[in-house]
């Protein structure tokens, strides 16, 4: 697995890169190079650029997020989860509603494509409940369980079938820890900064400092740096706010 812990504030900030295309994404790593820990590529980048997009970050020195959320079949997973490897990413995830012979397939599938190139392997996340759902959400798909036993839930079967860590909300976190460690990855998305909320379709949400004293690993931020007046002050803020939660929470 890739040496991505650090106890440095800037290297637990995921930076959404959800931009429209190639040079409007080159752009952000240009400008936020060095002051994040990772650059997040999503579906939408992704989908519109392609694999050159993480070949253009890791040339930085930059380290990847790829957030495809990858959800089928375990053999279609576990061969996309190779391609993963064979790009270099430092961290991936799966949806942990496919089940643990999807996670594990994929996690074994991961390390013997790593092993046999001679690279570390990436960090496998599974994807718990997207931070977009509430309890509401759930009934209607059909779900009759709360948000919070759902994640939990999710999250042990990734665990045990050997996942790194899992992408939940951060008002998972406490009975993430609680019940499945420390050395369990959480990365958290749905972040906000405590002195510019914004509003969107983000329904579970904390603040970046929030979120870290309470025991995230990673968190992820975009809009609220993508859509701020000035994008880098609003990234020192958000790190500022980290070093400030690791601070409290190694006082606790």
């Amino acid at each position: 697995m890739k040496n991505i812990s650090s106890n440095q504030p800037a290297d637990k900030l995921i930076f959404a890169l959800d931009a429209a295309g190639y040079e409007e994404a080159l752009s952000w790593i240009e400008l936020l190079a060095g002051h994040v820990g990772m650059f997040k590529v999503g579906k939408e980048l992704f989908t519109s650029v392609g694999p050159k997009i993480v070949e253009s970050i890791k040339q930085t020195g930059g380290r990847v997020f790829l957030d495809l959320k990858f959800h089928d079949i375990p053999n279609t997973v576990a061969r996309a989860a190779e391609a993963a490897v064979a790009l270099n990413v430092d961290m991936f995830n799966v949806h942990a509603a496919g089940g643990s012979r999807m996670i594990r397939e994929t996690v074994d599938a991961v390390a013997a494509s790593a092993e046999k190139r001679g690279i570390t392997r990436p960090v496998v996340l599974a994807v718990t409940v997207l931070t977009s759902l509430n309890n509401s959400d759930l009934a209607e798909i059909g779900f009759e369980t709360t948000t919070n036993d759902l994640v939990l839930r999710l999250a042990k079967m990734a665990q045990k079938s050997g996942a790194s860590g899992v992408v939940a909300s951060p008002q998972d976190i406490v009975t993430l820890r609680q019940n499945l460690g420390e050395d369990f990855i959480i990365v958290t998305p749905g972040i906000r900064s405590a002195a510019q909320p914004v509003k969107d379709d983000q329904k579970r949400t904390l603040s970046a400092l929030e979120a870290i004293q309470t025991g995230a690993d990673y968190i992820v931020v975009g809009r609220p740096i993508r859509q701020a007046k000035d994008p880098l002050e609003a990234c020192r803020r958000i790190i500022q706010e980290i070093a400030d939660g690791l601070t409290a929470r190694n006082r606790a």
